[in-house]
């Protein structure tokens, strides 16, 4: 099958169905490990394992898709992320928590580029906003349902019932996937060197969307994350600032679809676009630095819409610059860089508000997503 054939929309689904797997995995469990762990510094080590597997592997799955085929290695990932799942269902031993964790990780770093190459290799260039759109927004749902289903799993059954669902899940969707997905030959290309290597990821086409990804991430997490405490700052109530992170993943979800629609069509470039999301983020950011609860629920909709229009222009401007080729390894790189990102911006707002105070955090992380957008803008007009 070649870059441009035509698929039937039905054969992606099993494609937006991994990306929500990998996200309703993550956050379903991270979000309720506290109920199961004394151990504070033992629940950061199970929180770090999950992003840590990904942050080294992704990359090498990636390439691995390019060179066997990104089937086999959505297959695969699945699969495993259903064993690791199944093996603390069936050892049901707290010890094995963090095995099974690093295993989920582990799979996940395989089947999530592989999905996100796939989805670029099935559809032909002017439907890869649409695409990526779609995948965001069942990612958005992923993690936005986590928490809320994965809280009431855990309420019936504890992390047991929490980790049967996850590998149930996992497994459906790896068969789905292997009756309805197509196999996508390896297609051949060149030998590649170190510095070859190095050159396309240091690109200008490489970098930019990648670097609007991490900044996308970093103000999302740091969203979710600390405007919940802005709001407790603030006197709002637990039901008041868990709606306004409903809010900021709300938006996000729905933006993005309407974001890849608007791309295909051509009213939307991915230049201007990603530009104007990073702007409007750097908008929310600052808009958290606001007292109450209309600085924090203006805040989360402008990061939601913000980081939701970036996240599917951003990945098709990736397809779009990559052989098809190398597509498994950009996208395992790129995902290098969101998580980065979801790492580094909580870090930057923790570290400046410990130092000063938590309005001065959301400010600097907005300075810092404004510059990356006046950078882009400027790129544009040179």
């Amino acid at each position: 099958m070649t870059l441009s054939a035509p698929v039937s929309v039905r054969r992606t689904w099993p494609l937006y169905a991994a990306g929500f797997t990998t996200a309703f995995g993550a956050h379903g469990i991270a979000a309720n490990l506290g109920q199961g762990v004394e151990s504070l510094l033992y629940l950061g080590l199970l929180l770090a394992l999950y992003d840590g597997a990904e942050v080294v592997l992704k990359p090498l799955f990636g390439t691995l898709a390019d060179r066997i085929g990104a089937r086999p290695v959505l297959l695969g990932g699945l699969i495993g992320f259903a064993a690791a799942s199944a093996l603390f269902v069936l050892v049901r031993d707290p010890g094995w928590l963090w095995a099974a964790r690093l295993g989920q990780g582990a799979a996940a770093s395989a089947f999530s580029p592989a999905a996100s190459a796939m989805l670029a290799r099935l559809n032909p260039q002017a439907r890869h906003g649409r695409a990526f759109g779609s995948y965001g927004f069942f990612k958005s749902i992923g993690y936005t349902a986590g928490p809320l289903i994965g809280g009431a799993l855990m309420w019936a059954g504890g992390l047991t019932l929490l980790f049967v669902v996850l590998a149930v899940l996992a497994a459906v969707v790896a068969g789905w996937a292997w009756l309805a997905v197509p196999a996508v030959p390896p297609l051949p290309k060149a030998r590649q060197s170190v510095v070859d290597l190095f050159r396309r990821l240091t690109d200008g086409a490489f970098l930019r969307p990648v670097a609007a990804l991490a900044a996308a991430t970093a103000a999302l997490s740091a969203g979710v994350g600390f405007l919940p405490v802005s709001g407790a700052l603030a006197g709002l109530s637990p039901p008041a600032t868990g709606a306004a992170v409903s809010v900021l993943a709300l938006c996000a979800a729905l933006v993005q679809p309407w974001a890849g629609r608007a791309l295909d069509s051509g009213r939307l470039a991915t230049g201007p676009g990603v530009a104007a999301g990073l702007l409007l983020t750097a908008g929310g950011l600052v808009a958290a630095m606001l007292p109450g609860l209309p600085g924090v629920l203006t805040a989360a909709a402008l990061v939601g819409v913000g980081t939701g229009l970036i996240t599917p222009l951003a990945f098709a401007a990736l397809a779009a610059a990559t052989p098809p080729e190398r597509l498994g390894q950009t996208m395992g790189t790129a995902e290098l860089g969101r998580e980065m990102g979801d790492a580094g911006g909580p870090l930057l707002v923790a570290a400046v508000a410990g130092a000063l105070a938590l309005p001065w955090g959301f400010a600097v992380l907005a300075a810092a997503t404004a510059v990356l957008a006046l950078i882009l803008i400027a790129r544009r007009a040179a």
